[in-house]
């Protein structure tokens, strides 16, 4: 079979991209659906203590009231206290130990020094004993039923035939042998602890507590426990218009609901609910799409970016549909739905993630309890976490956000609960505890961040930070090899950073962008003239053309470089367009002044491109451009630093370099006050008021 080469292949891809994009839209579509529980929505939303605002609810059918998890937990505690545990008499271990006691008394009492004459009245004695305990009965105190008492009732066992009996009326081993010391102590004629030598190696439990036979009659306890208290029959009034939801009407719509769900699954259209939640799904993803087409086309154009986002929304609600399915964990709070909305900041922009958490908001909202209470609590927690990171410029700031997350939850938690219970007092708090986990699991983002952007090829800020740091090792030579180009960047950082910062956009990728624009003139630095210290200028020896090529080949460089140094590809971008098309004019002018009858080709003199396609890259070569200019200025000052900047900017205006980069005219008059301004403090320029 014969081989398509790469560009076949992306010819293929790039001719197919949008039946790809509609083929991922759904199969997504089609595995959440798979993962949502397939049960009907009930129609009503209702809390405990609200009004009942709609009309009348007339039960259409008979159904059981179901008894709260509360009544339920306290009838088997009642019926576990009442049970009383089974323990097993074995009737022969008296005798035998009995006969193990007189034949220990026969090896023992050649060495006792006793009277032979007694010994028959210390084997009365032993036996006497041993034969009351043994009789009375002998067991070990089981801690499960001592609860609150030392004693507890128990059934003995004895072949069958069963018998009532209380603890406090058996021995332990300890209170048998208690027994015996009490007993003998009243005798003078037998050796007390002679005898208790003996007898305590004879006292054994002859009562044994059987685990099986209780906890099967428990089983049987249990089971026969009902879960239901009373009937609604068919017709009669659930609730009534403007009523309070108290506890009884509570539990009724609780049990009208069970009956409702139970209902549908049986006698439902099974098929029409897998249509339903298609339809819904399909909605909402459609929506995210158009979003996509109608304010982030560079996405849109994208399967690669599409398919992550569909894969992060399709994870998210696999996950919660999982929960709901498996009840574990059991609140379906724990999941931290904060995740996505985090990820899809960091990763893209802002509305964007608004606009992906509010939809799976939404479909989640149809499967989950108390829906409203759901969305309330997760769309603020999810927008106070897209607005707390809106600038990701400290790592810490995850914890930062984390922790407005949680006050944000407690807030809302707290409201709610007010609303509710309408005390203070009632306030469960540990019901509080989910919210804690979720969002100390919303704290998987960040390692989530870097698989994204190894995998999907994408840089997020976090990354972007790691990048500025100048001690980062492609900056580190650069600072060695080119001071002057260095500081040169630095100087261009600042500008472009607070200019990007003021019209809009990415100030760390502009900062970025900046630092490393220029590092192709590390391959020649004493080439460009911030790098020439001591008067000496290597072009003084070469033709204008070649001057030129070697000022141009410091993009190519730098884009090689960028590359065998793994930087992003938003990082060279920013290397290829930061001098756009323009030409070389220096040594275009003195090629045309010094050689008026030489035909001068014109594009030799000129950089590659592309001009810049983005505002971040359009600040970027304006910065450059002034940056570098004002560094010829003799005597800078407030007049000549603001013609400078006005003939820059005019200059790449006329040349068509800022035409692609989304840069409004409102924006170039803001860039220019801040370049003035900056380039002021730079030079320490006295403004005249």
């Amino acid at each position: 079979m014969a081989k398509l080469s790469t560009s076949r292949q992306k010819a293929l891809m790039r001719k197919y991209a949008r039946n790809v994009k509609f083929l991922m839209m759904l199969m997504s579509i089609c595995l959440i659906v798979f993962f949502l529980p397939k049960q009907a929505k009930f129609s009503y939303e209702y809390e405990k203590g609200r009004i009942w605002n709609q009309k009348d609810l007339v039960s259409p059918y008979n159904f059981a009231i179901l008894k709260t998890p509360q009544e339920i937990d306290n009838e088997k505690k009642t019926a576990y206290e009442s049970i009383t545990p089974v323990y097993q008499l074995d009737a022969a271990a008296g005798d035998q130990q009995i006969e193990g006691f007189k034949t220990d008394l026969e090896i023992k009492w050649h060495n006792a020094g006793i009277n032979d004459k007694l010994k028959s009245k210390y084997i009365d004695a032993g036996v006497a004993l041993l034969t009351n305990l043994y009789n009375i009965g002998i067991l070990k105190l089981n801690d499960k039923y001592l609860r609150h008492a030392n004693n507890y009732p128990i059934t003995i066992l004895n072949k069958n035939v069963a018998t009532e009996k209380n603890t406090n009326a058996l021995f332990t081993k300890e209170s048998a042998l208690a027994y015996c010391d009490k007993v003998l102590s009243k005798r003078t004629d037998i050796d007390r602890a002679f005898m208790l030598d003996l007898l305590q190696n004879r006292i054994q439990n002859n009562l044994s507590y059987d685990d099986n036979l209780t906890t099967r009659l428990e089983k049987e306890v249990y089971d026969g426990l009902s879960i239901t208290r009373g009937m609604v029959q068919k017709g009669e009034v659930i609730v009534y218009k403007g009523s309070i939801i108290n506890d009884d009407v509570y539990q009724k719509l609780e049990s009208y609901k069970k009956a409702f769900e139970n209902n549908a699954r049986v006698n439902g259209n099974h098929v029409l609910v897998l249509l339903g939640q298609f339809l819904l799904v399909s909605i909402a993803i459609s929506l995210l799409m158009i979003f996509l087409y109608l304010f982030r086309k560079d996405i849109y154009a994208d399967n690669r970016l599409v398919g992550l986002i569909l894969l992060v929304i399709t994870a998210m609600l696999a996950t919660l549909s999982a929960a709901i399915k498996f009840q574990f964990p059991v609140n379906l709070y724990y999941i931290p739905y904060c995740i996505v909305p985090i990820i899809i900041r960091i990763l893209f922009d802002t509305r964007l993630a608004l606009n992906i958490h509010l939809l799976v908001v939404l479909i989640a909202g149809f499967f989950v309890p108390n829906s409203f209470e759901f969305a309330y609590y997760e769309i603020t927690a999810g927008m106070v976490s897209i607005y707390s990171i809106k600038n990701l410029i400290r790592r810490e700031q995850f914890l930062v956000s984390a922790g407005i997350i949680v006050f944000t939850y407690f807030v809302a938690f707290l409201g709610i609960s007010f609303i509710r219970e309408g005390t203070f007092l009632e306030i469960d708090w540990m019901d509080f505890l989910p919210f804690v986990v979720s969002v100390l699991l919303t704290l998987l983002a960040y390692p989530m961040i870097y698989i994204f952007e190894k995998i999907f090829s994408l840089t997020s800020d976090i990354t972007l930070i790691e990048l500025t740091n100048t001690n980062a090792p492609l900056l580190r030579e650069l600072a060695f090899t080119a001071p002057g180009t260095f500081q040169h960047s630095l100087q261009v950082a600042n500008l472009a950073e607070n200019a990007i910062y003021s019209i809009g956009g990415n100030a760390l990728l502009v900062r970025a962008g900046a630092l490393y624009h220029d590092i192709g003139k590390m391959e020649n630095p004493l080439f460009f003239i911030e790098n020439q210290s001591s008067g000496f200028n290597p072009h003084d020896k070469l033709p204008y053309e070649e001057s030129a090529q070697v000022i141009i080949r410091h993009v190519s460089k730098g884009i090689e470089m960028a590359r065998k140094a793994n930087l992003p590809e938003v990082i060279i971008d920013f290397i290829r367009t930061h001098h756009g098309n323009t030409r070389v004019d220096y040594f275009y002018q003195s090629s045309l002044k010094n050689f008026p009858e030489k035909f001068i080709n014109e594009n030799i003199f000129r950089y590659p491109g592309p001009i810049p396609f983005s505002k971040e890259a359009g600040v970027l070569m304006l910065a450059d451009s002034v940056e570098a200019a004002s560094r010829s200025l003799k005597e800078p000052d407030e007049e000549s630093i603001s013609v400078l900047v006005d003939r820059i900017v005019k200059y790449k205006l006329d040349q068509n370099q800022l035409k692609d980069s989304n840069i409004t005219l409102k924006d170039i008059e803001t860039i220019k006050e801040i370049f003035k301004r900056m380039l002021m403090s730079i030079y320490h320029v006295r403004i005249d008021y």
